[in-house]
């Protein structure tokens, strides 16, 4: 609600100078700066003005609205003079000055607003008393003290300008050397980033030439380890041979230091001759060629196998080799058997090499995620710096024991990772290393949960060897003769209803039914596909789009078992179907 603070009345031109000394008056005692004060004042001078001159009368009203946000409110009232029209100029000058001019009254008068500072606005009831009080208090000023105070206003305002102008000139030649600076740092700034730019077209220029260079020397070496490896095992199988041939009891008989020595030769042969086979897979690995052929290993003959082999490194009491299989492993894994052995026998034979005193144990085991090989020895141990180095090509720990090429982890890794696992390390000097090989987990047919199972084959004992296969793993089996009762089946409700997880197409079919069969996909399900042992079909112009594909010479549940995973693997992991 609007307080009035005071009300005048302008009947003479003496009467606009005392509106303007009170809007001056009225603007400081609400909080208003000078210069708030003074557009006020000059707003109010412009506005009475041109209201005497056209209405000879003219009603001040000054009025404190309290509302958000507070403003002064003057208002202007006067009765028109018939047939004319009020100018606009002076209304047009106060809008420049003020927050708002609105006309009010039918064109009868103004109403004038600023808004106040809240904060410096600080009149509740009795100072709002004594304000109407002082205000009344005032009288008016001669017009030549007006005018006075009217040029010192001006003079002010135009002292203002002036040092606005020179602040301004000030900020221009600051601003016009800020962007001298700016362009010299821009042009600095070219300049280093075309060089920058030139060095970094040099530095790919020079390191596409070394990457050139490093992929040649990797062909190279890896032509010289294929070339060595190759020309090795000519002489190193004969050395064998001879070996043999002196040892034979049929030959000529020998003195026990020569059997031994001879023995000795035959086994530094042996070694030689596994050192430039891994030679030769090393040199496959890094080329991409070294792909595993899996196969049924049955773990408790791998196990006591390297038990056997190793156990001449073995110095009991002083060291014990140990192999175990947890109760929970399973007794048969389908993987590379030739890969499998030769990665745990250079882990075993590491262990047996940097132990003096304690064991190096062989532990296999499932976990829900891998099946692990655990090779855990109590010799001298790694350092932490080193643990990682031991699987660089060459590199041999400072201050070890001497011997070997540094080649066994590095290549025992390259065999892990073809067989789609790897090989972690752990040590503590003076404690013990424990490398562990993660290959994929075994599952048995059973833990699969293929549910519904859809068998294929044109020959009736076939299709009953396949059932056999299946025997408690399978909820339920379907079996059709050919490729197309496949589809004839599929178009009916069996995808809806009780969908198949999995497609058994036997070796029997022809290549047309093979064909017909994969011709739909079946959603959900792996189609396993069982090849001739010689994997040849008549007429088969290739086996069509299966998630994996089985020699029928190789076909067990276990085999099986081990596709159906595989298929199932994401595909970024890979499938080797």
């Amino acid at each position: 609600m609007a307080e009035e603070l005071l009300r005048l009345r302008i009947s003479d031109e003496q009467g606009v100078f005392a509106v303007r000394q009170a809007g001056r008056h009225v603007a400081a005692a609400v909080g208003l700066d000078a210069q708030d004060q003074v557009r006020v004042a000059t707003a109010l001078s412009e506005v009475g003005r041109e209201l005497f001159a056209h209405a000879g009368e003219v009603t001040v009203v000054f009025l404190l609205d309290g509302e958000q946000p507070p403003c002064l409110v003057v208002e202007l009232d006067a009765e028109p003079a018939r047939g004319a029209d009020r100018p606009r100029d002076g209304a047009a000058a106060a809008a420049r000055l003020l927050d708002a001019v609105e006309e009010a009254g039918a064109g009868r008068g103004v109403r004038l607003r600023k808004h106040l500072n809240p904060a410096a606005l600080a009149v509740d009831g009795p100072a709002l008393d004594e304000l109407r009080g002082t205000l009344g208090r005032l009288r008016p000023v001669p017009a030549l003290e007006e005018l006075r105070t009217q040029n010192a206003d001006l003079i002010e305002a135009l002292e203002d300008v002036r040092r606005q102008r020179e602040e301004l000139r000030v900020l221009n030649a600051e601003l016009e050397e800020t962007n001298q600076g700016v362009m010299a740092l821009y042009n600095e700034l070219s300049v280093e980033l075309e060089e920058t730019n030139r060095g970094v077209v040099a530095l790919y220029a020079e390191l596409e030439e070394k990457t050139d260079q490093l992929r040649e020397a990797g062909a190279a070496k890896n032509r010289f380890w294929a070339n060595v490896s190759h020309e090795l095992r000519t002489p190193v199988n004969g050395v064998i041979g001879l070996t043999r041939l002196l040892l034979d009891p049929a030959a000529e008989p020998l003195t026990g230091e020569q059997r031994h020595q001879i023995s000795l030769i035959g086994d530094a042969g042996e070694t030689l001759l596994a050192l430039v086979g891994e030679l030769l897979d090393m040199a496959k690995a890094e080329q991409g060629r070294l792909a595993p052929r899996r196969g049924v290993v049955r773990m408790p003959v791998l196990l006591r196998r390297l038990s056997d082999m190793l156990a001449p490194m073995a110095q009991p009491p002083r060291v014990e080799l140990r192999t175990e299989s947890d109760p929970a492993a399973p007794a048969d894994v389908v993987t590379d058997e030739e890969m499998l052995t030769r990665i745990l026998r250079n882990l075993l034979a590491n262990g047996l090499k940097f132990t003096d005193d304690g064991e190096v144990r062989l532990t296999v085991r499932q976990t829900p995620d891998h099946l692990e090989f655990i090779v855990a020895d109590t010799g001298v141990g790694i350092p932490p710096g080193e643990q990682e180095r031991v699987f660089e090509e060459f590199y041999q720990v400072p201050g070890g024991k001497r011997g070997g090429t540094g080649l066994g982890l590095p290549y025992a890794r390259h065999l892990a990772r073809a067989l789609g696992g790897d090989l972690l390390l752990t040590s503590e000097p003076g404690a013990g290393t424990t490398v562990t090989l993660r290959l994929p987990p075994h599952r048995s047919l059973a833990e699969l949960g293929l549910g519904h199972v859809l068998v294929a084959d044109a020959d009736e004992a076939a299709r009953r060897a396949l059932r056999g296969l299946l025997h408690g793993a399978a909820e339920r089996i379907t079996e059709v003769a050919d490729g197309p009762a496949v589809q004839d089946l599929l178009d009916t409700d069996l995808l809806d209803t009780d969908p198949p997880g999995l497609v058994l197409l036997g070796p029997n079919l022809a290549a047309s039914d093979v064909a017909a069969a994969l011709a739909r996909p079946v959603p959900g399900a792996v189609v396993v596909l069982v090849v001739p042992a010689d994997g040849v079909r008549p007429d088969e112009s290739g086996p069509g789009q299966a998630d994996a594909i089985l020699p029928e010479d190789q076909l067990s549940p276990t085999m099986l078992a081990d596709a159906v995973t595989r298929a199932r693997a994401p595909r970024s992991q890979g499938t080797d179907r």
